[in-house]
């Protein structure tokens, strides 16, 4: 049976020089900009900073749905913008939206992202592995349950256990704590951790809260698509001079990013080694600091092997295999939702109906032709031409009532199907 326990790869990844410009001058918009730092192997971070600081926008970089417009983003040496993208089965992003399906059940619909994302699952290979996510995630025992029914805190554990069927090395959270209660809050977090620890996962976690600060290996603060920080959150209230996290935002407002910025680049500059010959700088305490940050955010672990695990070698379904798993899942959910499935049989059977009761007494009787012997020529062309005419008549509403029909049930159905893409459009966004 085909492995998805614990990875062996140092899996690094390593952000250099990181912009991002939106627009044209003298409108130019800069919403990241010169973002150096690295993570190492099961490392749990997390991105804090105001809204609109570019949190989520220096995530989507990384997952590689915006592309920046200078610098790089590096995983395991390799630059992404000039070589391959990460594979499928290496990165994991969980968006703040829910992205499972309500008809469906928790199983089914981690069933279905199996299916979807691992080729050459035995039936009872996935069952294993689905028990595996779902007891991992906590919720083996609500699987037969409906997504309809469950709580915000249970919709966000099965986000994860979505993202979990590939065992991806980097998993990338947006904000999925928002919204819900402090016990919720709390589980998701120690959960998120948990899932670092246990299969050495960089996990990078975008968050606006601030209540589980200790729990992270380390912290980096963004302001204004500035990094003013990243290192261990108990060196946090030193660096920015506060008694505790709460005071962070209020403080980021004192100075300006691009102070900030150079603020951290010189602190973090005084520690990286120096040249032979160079003078060292900055107090003792502040390089003591420094050298923790350093080690917290770039040392490897001794232990690291460079074998990949079965896990990380899974591959993508072929495009015929996933249209079978989309078919099913789309007739299984069409047939759960009684509204729809009302309102097609109303259009199957419905329309038609109509318009024969509307046609019953409407069409006009054609008038027999005469066919009699002694009718001379002139009469009979008279008749002839106004059969033809009648005839005409009678097509030309015939054919327009079917047309009627068609257009009717094509306008019908194309409001039913643009109903449908808008209300799942995250979710096929993501898929």
């Amino acid at each position: 049976m085909r492995s998805f326990g614990k990875h062996s790869l140092t899996h690094v990844l390593e952000l250099q020089q990181i912009s991002l410009t939106v627009g044209h001058e003298p409108h130019e918009q800069t919403l990241l900009r010169e973002i150096s730092t690295q993570f190492q192997q099961g490392h749990f971070a997390a991105i804090l900073g105001p809204s609109g600081c570019g949190k989520s926008t220096l995530l989507k970089v990384i997952a590689g749905l915006t592309e920046q417009t200078q610098g790089g983003v590096h995983w395991e040496g390799r630059n992404l913008a000039e070589g391959e993208d990460l594979e499928p089965h290496e990165i994991g992003y969980v968006p703040q939206f829910s992205i499972a399906y309500d008809f469906l059940t928790v199983w089914e619909n981690v069933e279905a992202s199996l299916q979807l994302r691992v080729s050459g699952l035995s039936r009872e290979e996935l069952q294993v592995r689905a028990e595996h996510i779902l007891r991992e995630v906590g919720l083996d025992e609500i699987a037969d349950r409906r997504v309809a029914v469950l709580s915000g805190g249970q919709k966000r554990r099965l986000a994860l256990a979505l993202e979990m069927a590939t065992s991806p090395a980097l998993l990338l959270a947006d904000e999925v704590t928002s919204g819900l209660d402090p016990k919720a809050e709390d589980e998701i977090v120690r959960l998120m951790k948990k899932i670092s620890e246990d299969d050495r996962r960089i996990v990078l976690f975008v968050t606006h809260s601030l209540r589980h600060i200790d729990l992270y290996d380390s912290v980096l603060v963004l302001y204004q698509g500035c990094l003013c920080y990243h290192g261990p959150s108990a060196h946090l209230y030193h660096y920015f001079n506060v008694d505790n996290p709460e005071n962070l935002f209020p403080a980021l407002a004192t100075r300006s990013a691009e102070e900030w910025h150079a603020s951290w680049q010189k602190y973090r500059s005084s520690y990286m080694p120096k040249k032979e010959g160079e003078e060292e700088v900055g107090k003792s305490e502040t390089r003591e600091m420094l050298a923790e940050i350093f080690e917290s955010t770039l040392a490897q672990p001794e232990d690291a092997t460079a074998e990949k695990s079965d896990a990380a070698a899974c591959h993508t379904p072929g495009a015929l295999g996933q249209f079978t798993v989309l078919l099913a899942r789309r007739w299984r959910i069409f047939l759960r939702d009684r509204s729809q499935l009302i309102l097609q049989l109303a259009l199957m059977f419905g329309f038609p109906f109509l318009v024969v009761i509307f046609a019953w007494d409407g069409l006009p009787q054609i008038q027999n032709l005469n066919m009699e012997a002694h009718t001379n020529v002139i009469q009979q062309l008279t008749e002839n031409t106004a059969f033809l005419l009648q005839s005409s008549k009678i097509g030309s509403l015939v054919s327009g009532l079917a047309m009627f029909q068609v257009v009717l049930l094509t306008l019908m159905g194309s409001n039913n199907s643009a109903r449908e893409i808008a209300g799942e459009r995250l979710i096929f966004e993501k898929e």
